[in-house]
């Protein structure tokens, strides 16, 4: 792998595991567009590399992503193309995510927030803080769960602990995430390292064509479900991009107050 090329994510190897980390802890970890092309690189580079049979992706700092930069999205308010633009992006993320042979695990150390609780839930397993916040608050802001949220929530929870969750946009920490099975395990922070790196090395020194094809085999069907989804929900959230509640939520939070919908 060219670790050179990528700009806003950090590496180090553990024998056969690569930890990869978010790398923008001053923001904890906003998704800008360059962090996004990063990470739309990083899965597919990941499936390559002979030397990796393991993928462990954290964040750096005190959280795991806080999802969408505000500023951002005002300039994707202000030049819509953009949006549609990116769509190709956020779906190449997504697919890659699901296609990438090598196991990935989620280390959650901090909030797991909009496109990085997408990006974390989309992982093979997912390793949580207990105090994490896992959230997919895009109608908190006026746009719809488009990025994969809608996918992936129903199946990990069922459609109606979905439906609360992504209509509310409401936090869950880890343990509750762990607790009606959103996330794999929830520990006590001292105790994610560990965890996770325990885990990780047991994948990477297992029968790694019969993990990979055991993975490739399970996410067949989760594919399906993302390809009868993932365009319907980019387009509506393309949609509310133009929304005056979604301009309304921008300044709202630039303004720190809370924001007045109207439903336009």
């Amino acid at each position: 792998m060219d670790f050179a090329s990528y700009k806003a994510i950090a590496f180090r190897r553990d024998g056969r595991v690569l930890h990869a980390t978010l790398n923008r802890p001053e923001t904890l970890n906003s998704i800008t567009a360059e962090l996004e092309e990063d990470l739309a690189s990083l899965f597919d580079d990941v499936a390559g590399d002979e030397q990796t049979n393991v993928l462990v992706l954290s964040g750096a700092g005190r959280a795991f992503s806080a999802g969408g930069d505000i500023e951002q999205m005002q300039k994707v308010i202000d030049e819509p193309d953009l949006f549609v633009k990116g769509m190709a992006t956020a779906k190449h993320l997504i697919y890659s995510i699901l296609d990438c042979p090598k196991p990935i695990l989620a280390k959650v150390n901090g909030p797991a927030i909009g496109l990085g609780a997408t990006i974390a839930l989309f992982c093979d397993l997912i390793i949580a803080a207990n105090h994490a916040k896992i959230a997919d608050p895009h109608v908190k802001v006026g746009y719809v769960a488009g990025d994969g949220g809608a996918a992936i929530w129903p199946q990990l929870i069922g459609y109606a602990r979905a439906k609360e969750f992504l209509l509310t946009g409401d936090a869950l920490t880890g343990e509750e995430a762990a607790r009606i099975g959103l996330i794999n395990r929830a520990v006590p922070a001292e105790d994610l390292d560990r965890t996770v790196d325990e885990l990780a090395q047991r994948l990477a020194s297992g029968a790694s064509r019969a993990i990979q094809g055991t993975k490739l085999s399970v996410n067949i069907g989760l594919k399906k479900v993302v390809h009868s989804i993932l365009d319907a929900s980019l387009a509506y959230e393309a949609l509310s991009n133009l929304s005056k509640d979604h301009q309304e939520a921008v300044n709202a939070f630039r303004e720190k107050r809370a924001p007045r919908f109207t439903g336009e």
